[in-house]
């Protein structure tokens, strides 16, 4: 899924913060484990979402798509003392793993794990998000984004993974994967509301910012 090459990837988290070791056992185990263990954000990903957070301080984060919990550890990094993460997942048989892994964490008393579908579950939320992380079924990127983005501050940010699906947004002739997320970000670009660009950071991450 990585754009750049196995060298340069490996200088690139070389040059980074280390992973803290709970965030090593639970890229070791989602590896061993876990079917499609690509979809884990891994060491590099995490600390740009790291960065992110801590530059922002949120008081409030929404995660869609929590798969193994460790985007949503890292993006926790940076919450202010009173901070919450919310982070949304549909998948009840990794539910075990995941509780464990936030029983591990010195966040867990900041996380609010919520098991359901995201398009009805994200509707119980009564917040207003400093930060949206948007990952989950890449079909409904648009509609997490319609039904979040009243709910981002002005200033707050969404951050979409997977834009760039392993460069096939570059094909003429696409599937229809890759046509919903060209379609999406065809939709980002067009939305006067926001400031928006790509990080071809692994598979593409894109950075919204709300006017």
């Amino acid at each position: 899924m990585s754009l750049i090459n196995e060298d340069l990837q490996n200088l690139l988290t070389d040059y980074c913060e280390p992973e803290s070791e709970l965030l090593q056992q639970i890229d070791r185990e989602t590896n061993l484990k876990v079917l499609m263990p690509r979809m884990l954000s891994g060491h590099y990903q995490g600390r740009v979402l790291s960065m992110l957070s801590k530059m922002i301080s949120p008081n409030r984060i929404l995660e869609i798509g929590t798969f193994t919990g460790y985007a949503t550890l890292c993006l926790a990094e940076g919450l202010t003392e009173n901070g919450i993460i919310y982070t949304l997942d549909i998948n009840v048989e990794l539910e075990e793993m995941v509780r464990r892994n936030f029983s591990k964490s010195p966040y867990h008393n900041k996380i609010n794990y919520i098991l359901g579908d995201a398009t009805e579950t994200v509707n119980q939320l009564e917040e207003v998000f400093d930060i949206v992380f948007i990952d989950a079924d890449k079909k409904n990127n648009g509609t997490y984004y319609d039904l979040i983005f009243e709910r981002v501050r002005p200033g707050g940010i969404i951050i979409v993974d997977n834009v760039l699906w392993s460069g096939k947004v570059l094909q003429q002739k696409q599937d229809k994967d890759t046509q919903n997320i060209t379609s999406f970000n065809d939709k980002i670009a067009e939305d006067k509301r926001v400031e928006k660009l790509i990080l071809p950071v692994r598979d593409g991450l894109f950075v919204i910012r709300k006017k």
